[in-house]
């Protein structure tokens, strides 16, 4: 009887059921009361280490959770198991979307890695590029786990994201060629009409006038250019980070719409939108200059006091050339001439004009829709352009939301 009553006690105790805490309730038989104590010691000091290692495993979650570089754990399926905060930031796991980080666990370079960090329990490092949905450089660790983590992590894949370094570098050599290019022309024309002034025309009232006016249009167009060519590369630098935050995308439509309206000379620009669309993750400031934009560009191409039509709708998923996934639809449309089908693939190219000197008259800087497209990938989201010559254009740009 009293041997059994000590059973009971010692499975409460392995069963964690608060027996070790206080004495076993046996009887205090001469045979037993040394066993009972030294039982009652190994319970609390078993109950100690239990509390040690929670500790432990706390503060080692902590640790992995708030490092600054992107952690993956692995299980033996090479599925994964956990993610830090760097990592579900930089895959965007907190929206739901896990197809970016489904690519990268596909990616060849990384499944090697892998394969022989657990074939020679050695860390193995490997370069990735990720091209969708925007282009990445990461470098990737992959450091095998023998034994195996207590979550049945085998593999800890520690990632470094050198997109920005790349993108650093790429926008010195581009910002160079591009401002060498195309401003070239404008400041040729100002140092010609310098030159003119300077000499033929220095008496010359009514050329100085005509000239003057003809400096400062090209000045601006130069201010215009500069400021284009910095804001998109201000974009590409951040474009391997999706947004933070949501934004009312129909409010802010009406915001830029209204701001246009000095610019539209006589153009109506009409807007079907619901009171409330939300765009998330989403960055406001980009989001109002992909609007301004698309709006700009359906007015400079439109009719003259014709008609610029904008539209939100809410999409729950598919649909034509649309992610199979909930987000907001956004569609600017204008009354112009159209646009070839050969030159809409081109369109978001820097510089890219459908007739040569077209956006050059209207006062554009062949950017705006490369800006769109950037800010658009930014977001992972989509951008349609759809148009027949003669029939007008219209930009759709898809956003996730809710």
């Amino acid at each position: 009887m009293h041997t059994a009553r000590l059973s009971a006690a010692l499975q409460a105790a392995a069963a964690d059921d608060d027996a070790s805490s206080r004495p076993f309730r046996t009887p205090r038989l001469p045979a037993v009361a040394d066993i009972e104590e030294a039982l009652t010691r190994l319970a609390r000091s078993l109950q100690a280490r239990s509390a040690l290692v929670g500790r432990l495993r706390a503060a080692d979650e902590a640790i992995v959770e708030n490092l600054p570089d992107p952690l993956l754990v692995l299980a033996e399926d090479r599925s994964a198991l956990r993610a830090n905060r760097a990592a579900r930031q930089l895959f965007g796991l907190k929206s739901g979307a896990g197809g970016d980080l489904a690519a990268l666990l596909r990616h060849p370079a990384l499944s090697g890695a892998v394969e022989r960090a657990l074939a020679e329990q050695t860390a193995q490092g490997t370069d990735l590029h990720l091209p969708v949905p925007v282009a990445r450089e990461l470098h990737a660790q992959a450091i095998p786990m023998n034994p195996p983590l207590a979550d049945g992590g085998r593999v800890v894949v520690v990632l470094s994201d050198r997109s920005q370094m790349r993108a650093v570098e790429r926008m010195r050599a581009d910002f160079v060629a591009n401002a060498s290019h195309e401003l070239r022309t404008p400041l040729a024309s100002l140092i010609g009409f310098i030159e003119t002034l300077r000499g033929p025309a220095q008496d010359d009232a009514e050329a100085r006038e005509r000239f003057l006016g003809i400096m400062a249009t090209q000045g601006e167009r130069m201010r215009m250019l500069i400021d284009d060519l910095l804001s998109l590369s201000r974009i590409e630098l951040s474009e391997h980070q999706p947004p933070q935050g949501e934004t009312d995308v129909a409010e802010l439509l009406r915001a830029e719409a209204v701001a246009l309206e000095p610019l539209a000379k006589g153009t109506r620009i009409e807007i079907a939108a619901p009171p409330s669309l939300l765009a998330s993750p989403a960055d406001t400031e980009q989001l109002a200059q992909v609007l301004r934009n698309l709006l700009e560009n359906a007015l400079r191409h439109g009719k003259t006091e014709g008609l610029v039509r904008a539209s939100l709708t809410r999409v729950t998923g598919g649909g034509p050339r649309l992610p199979n996934r909930p987000g907001i639809l956004l569609a600017i449309s204008d009354d112009g001439p159209g646009i070839p089908r050969e030159h809409i693939p081109r369109l978001t190219e820097r510089f890219y004009r459908v007739e040569q000197g077209r956006g050059r008259g209207t006062g554009g800087t062949g950017l705006g829709l490369a800006i769109v497209k950037h800010i658009v990938n930014r977001h992972r989201g989509q951008l349609i352009i759809e148009s027949e010559p003669g029939q007008g254009a219209t930009f759709k740009v898809w956003l996730p939301g809710d």
